[in-house]
């Protein structure tokens, strides 16, 4: 029988008066179901990755325009000479102050990225309805490096499921991931993969929306390593505690331990 605590996404424990202490030797088997799997969960992951490129794709024939500080370029002329091309749709509508912190969080991963990306043949970029202008003065904000095209007046957005009508919204639900369902915001989060061929033929291959995101979350693969965990608390907004990486309130300093003063030790 599996003995793990198998505590849910969104929960926690604190401190060590909640959890078991082992000797090394029952950790190391303990350790070993689970390194078991994890590899379990790395085959499914290579298995789903297969699957996900074997998809069949879309031909793109509508004439998507979008404005960049390079001016005004087609979907085709995103692609900077690659084959693959990766936008993560943002939410940042037309008039919004800031962009949505959710997104920005995932943006905070991409200037990292983006150099080993550019050496497997694939550009990423962001795409936000909200004008250029909007978008740059909060891009300059935020420090961010990589290339942000706004989508305003095209149905881009739209077209992939990721901005809804007021019309839409009145009726109560959206088409969002896949499904109809009810969602708080003209904007949603997503990720949209195309491939262009040699005759410059631009293809959809993949799009992903929800908790696909978190493929750009890099910060959320190593919480999830962690005792703590995402530490997260609120089942209806998980990410209520992530902010723009320039509004967190400073990070106390860590205070030294008092000797003896664990539970363990005054047991």
């Amino acid at each position: 029988m599996n003995t793990m605590n198998t505590m849910a996404i969104g929960t926690t424990e604190t401190g060590t008066a909640n959890h078991r202490v082992v000797s090394r030797e029952r950790w190391i088997a303990e350790r070993m179901t689970l390194l078991a799997h994890e590899k379990e969960l790395t085959q499914l992951r290579d298995r789903l990755a297969r699957e996900r490129r074997a998809l069949p794709w879309v031909r793109i024939d509508k004439d998507y325009v979008f404005e960049g500080l390079d001016g005004r370029r087609t979907l085709a002329e995103l692609f900077e000479g690659r084959r693959q091309l990766l936008v993560q749709h943002f939410m940042f509508g037309p008039g919004w102050e800031q962009g949505c912190p959710s997104c920005s969080y995932m943006a905070d991963h991409i200037d990292g990225m983006n150099v080993h990306l550019a050496q497997r043949d694939l550009a990423l970029l962001v795409v936000s309805r909200a004008p250029l202008a909007e978008i740059e003065r909060f891009r300059q904000r935020m420090g961010w490096k990589f290339k942000w095209v706004s989508s305003h007046g095209s149905d881009f957005n739209h077209d992939f499921g990721v901005s809804f009508t007021p019309e839409e919204r009145s009726r109560g639900e959206v088409g969002y991931n896949y499904t109809m369902q009810p969602f708080p915001s003209e904007e949603a989060p997503g990720i949209s993969i195309f491939y262009k061929n040699d005759a410059g033929e631009v293809f959809h291959t993949y799009s992903t929306y929800g908790r696909g995101v978190e493929v750009m979350m890099g910060t959320y693969a190593l919480l999830d390593l962690v005792p703590k965990g995402r530490d997260e608390h609120n089942p209806v907004r998980t990410m209520d505690w992530v902010r723009h990486h320039d509004r967190y309130e400073p990070v106390p300093a860590a205070r030294p331990q008092a000797a003896g003063s664990c539970c363990h030790a005054q047991a």
